[in-house]
């Protein structure tokens, strides 16, 4: 089987002039490619004992919900501002090109849990930054960080340092 970047297609320009935008859905569509990275993805995580697996709006549930399930896991969406309808906490972050709100519910996740957080790709790692703040907020553990694709260039590894972070495709 062909290397798992190769399944990646690089977009230029997107969503703005001069970003190259990481498109997963050739990797998603090729039933090979996509259980591989899923099960590599798991595997690294197997033996922790993840309680649950909180995933990131929209692709993170993806690699997240299919993780939770190889792990025997539960699954914790945090979805964009607006989108969660039981009672939750917000958290407010800076992006490359602007500001976002991420949520959880109030109750997804007891003291003590150990979480593992999943995302599609780790660039400035504002994003995952902000899900750890909010699981902090629920008094979980978070025991790792799993990202299908990680930019290094962009040094988003080093906001996450406090974290054993774990990517399969780094550019």
């Amino acid at each position: 089987m062909a290397l798992l970047k190769d399944y990646i297609r690089d977009v230029p320009d997107f969503p703005q002039t001069g970003i190259i935008f990481r498109d997963i859905c050739p990797l998603l569509q090729d039933r090979r490619a996509f259980k591989e990275a899923v099960n590599t993805l798991a595997n690294k995580h197997r033996n922790q004992g993840i309680d649950l697996v909180v995933a990131v709006e929209a692709r993170g549930f993806i690699f997240g919900g299919a993780i939770a399930y190889e792990l025997g896991a539960g699954f914790v969406p945090v979805r964009k501002k607006g989108k969660l309808p039981a009672e939750k906490y917000s958290v407010t972050y800076d992006l490359e090109y602007g500001t976002d709100t991420l949520e959880i519910h109030q109750d997804a996740i007891n003291p003590g849990a150990k979480v593992l957080i999943v995302d599609d790709l780790l660039a400035t790692g504002g994003t995952v930054d902000s899900v750890t703040a909010l699981i902090q907020q629920l008094q979980g553990n978070v025991v790792g960080i799993a990202f299908l694709i990680e930019l290094t260039a962009l040094n988003g590894r080093e906001k996450l340092n406090k974290y054993p972070v774990y990517s399969l495709i780094k550019y």
